[in-house]
């Protein structure tokens, strides 16, 4: 089981933002506020299964371009 740090994920964030901000065919102010939005809801995790869960869920749509 992988735990990421807090940094790890804070990197993560900062790197979807990039991302986010480099569509062109997607409406960038909705995938910016769902990015957002998520990291808000997920703030509260305290299970170590949904917390490496939705850590590579983001990793999986910086590295494919979409959500599995």
């Amino acid at each position: 089981m992988f735990q990421p740090t807090r940094q790890q994920v804070l990197r993560l964030y900062k790197h979807l933002i990039k991302y986010g901000n480099h569509l062109k065919l997607t409406d960038k102010n909705y995938f910016l506020g769902r990015v957002r939005h998520e990291f808000r809801e997920n703030r509260q995790l305290t299970s170590p299964l949904e917390i490496e869960f939705n850590f590579k869920r983001g990793e999986t749509l910086l590295k494919k371009g979409r959500i599995l």
